[in-house]
């Protein structure tokens, strides 16, 4: 498999490489055909993602940072999304829409079981 960055962008800031992934959890904002049917669905293209052979930990950290991600925490942060990046998408009259719709498919993604969880464990084992 050619583990290129597929699913990862680089960046290089400070004089320091960062590989930084967006795709897995914001897929979805590129469609939102089916999107709150789609937030319970495994991230079937994990399997390609080119940090998976160093990902050795992943039910011990799911289980740490998802506790971490409360309604509150979500709802916070999309508060600090510019509106202007909001309503830039047609399918939404207004930026409260996208951003309701936001919070509605991140959150229930977090409801266990969390099937991206499970798929990232279950391509992680397969390279072993």
């Amino acid at each position: 498999v050619d583990r290129t960055a597929r699913n990862t962008n680089m960046l290089m800031w400070h004089k320091k490489l960062w590989l930084i992934d967006h795709g897995a959890a914001l897929y979805f904002h590129h469609s939102w055909t089916n999107y709150m049917e789609r937030s319970r669905a495994p991230f079937e293209l994990i399997k390609e993602h080119v940090l998976l052979p160093s990902a050795s930990v992943l039910k011990e950290a799911d289980a740490a940072l998802s506790s971490l991600v409360t309604p509150e925490v979500v709802h916070h942060i999309l508060s600090l999304v510019p509106e202007a990046w909001l309503a830039a998408d047609s399918l939404f009259k207004e930026a409260q829409d996208a951003r309701r719709a936001y919070a509605e498919y991140l959150l229930r993604r977090l409801e266990p079981p969390r099937l991206f969880a499970e798929e990232a464990e279950r391509a992680g084992a397969s390279l072993i």
